[in-house]
């Protein structure tokens, strides 16, 4: 078996950052707010997260008696910029070797069973949870063999005992990571990518509602406390902040699926639409290269029109499976219900300052064809009709026969 080393994974990919505790709390109450027993008598796995650094951690032991858990599993990885350094707060754990000097740098596990207000001072809190770990009260904490990598054997074994997963993985193992939880039946809440739903292996998982988009609306993406000082958006409190295109998926279910999205009619968008990209026009674009209109933004869906349509991929924070059903994507694969119509022969991209280029992305997304030639970027091809634009990646939807 091939050496993975997470930690390599992680910086070179620029995956350190550490999701807030007030976006797990939001996202978590959610599935809460459907279903008060989500979590009752479950395992919990944080997989891809230090305990002394994790805000998951931190959430889910602080919860761990409102949440009626019946475990909560967090491993790390090694190195961590903050394990075996906070010995003072969590204790000597009579599992870990002890060394003169500086402490061995290991990848952890901690294992919680129970927590309570063990030092009586009539408050629950993390000063508990460090005295129970220190006398190893109902409770472990102890070295991982390994660096901690999800794939590993020791990693693996934990995950099997699991119910539900939640963390925020390495995004550039983000495929690897989701096939993981299938091959294991998992259930979980995850941290990903917004152009993860256009991986060849994320898109099928989502298509046939295997997977979903969390309650957390995708506008704006989320904002991470990042390790990165030359690589920061802004600084709140003294602490770096940086803002990742990234949203929740989950297979857990929640009420915000099961609203359907209220929409106009394609005569009335076309007359009372605030996006002037649709107001005004005749009637929706259609694409060159699937049988499919051009709908630009999820609130521009018309409720009346019976065929195929294209949406950003944000539509999927809004997407009811039983009011539209997932035909495909604009990838240019044929592997999906709504297939290119047309393949671009000879495609060239022209670009502002008159040079051309191979245009082989024309194949790879929904094309419209164009009235006039623009003087931003587009495309011609010895089968098209004349000049053309890509649309940015869509998914295919259709309403759900009734």
């Amino acid at each position: 078996m091939a050496n993975h080393n997470l930690t390599s994974a992680k910086r070179a990919k620029n995956d350190e950052f550490y999701t807030q505790y007030g976006d797990i709390q939001k996202e978590i109450q959610s599935y809460l707010d459907y279903d008060a027993k989500t979590f009752y008598g479950k395992v919990v796995y944080c997989n891809c997260d230090d305990p002394f650094e994790s805000n998951f951690f931190r959430y889910f032991v602080l919860n761990f008696n409102k949440l009626g858990l019946k475990q909560l599993i967090t491993t790390s990885y090694k190195p961590s910029p903050v394990a075996n350094t906070q010995l003072a707060l969590f204790g000597n754990d009579k599992t870990l070797t002890k060394s003169k000097g500086r402490p061995k740098v290991t990848a952890n596990k901690f294992i919680i069973n129970e927590v309570g207000d063990i030092d009586n001072d009539g408050e629950f809190n993390l000063k508990d949870i460090a005295q129970q770990l220190k006398v190893n009260k109902h409770n472990e904490w102890a070295p991982l063999v390994g660096d901690g990598d999800f794939r590993s054997n020791e990693c693996i074994e934990l995950l099997k005992k699991s119910d539900v997963v939640v963390t925020n993985p390495p995004f550039s193992l983000f495929r690897e990571y989701v096939k993981q939880l299938f091959d294991y039946k998992k259930k979980f809440v995850i941290i990903g990518n917004k152009n993860a739903v256009t991986y060849k292996e994320i898109f099928p998982l989502i298509k046939d509602n295997k997977m979903w988009s969390g309650k957390t609306e995708w506008s704006g993406g989320l904002w991470f406390v990042t390790m990165d000082d030359g690589d920061v958006d802004k600084v709140i409190d003294g602490v770096n902040m940086k803002n990742v295109s990234s949203v929740w998926f989950t297979n857990l279910d929640h009420g915000r699926r099961h609203q359907p999205l209220p929409l106009m009619t394609m005569e009335e968008n076309l007359k009372y639409s605030k996006h002037k990209e649709i107001q005004g026009k005749k009637d929706y674009e259609k694409y060159d290269n699937y049988n499919a209109i051009e709908v630009p933004f999820t609130d521009a869906i018309p409720s009346d029109y019976g065929g195929v349509m294209g949406v950003p991929i944000s539509f999927l924070d809004k997407y009811n499976p039983e009011q539209f059903e997932i035909v495909g994507l604009t990838s240019g694969r044929d592997e999906f219900e709504c297939r290119p119509s047309k393949r671009y022969l000879n495609p060239l991209q022209h670009n502002p300052n008159g040079t051309i280029t191979n245009g082989s992305k024309a194949n790879t997304r929904a094309t419209i064809l164009l009235k006039n030639t623009p003087d931003d970027i587009y495309y011609t091809a010895d089968n098209a009709s004349g000049p053309f634009m890509i649309a940015y990646a869509r998914i295919l939807i259709k309403y759900k026969k009734k």
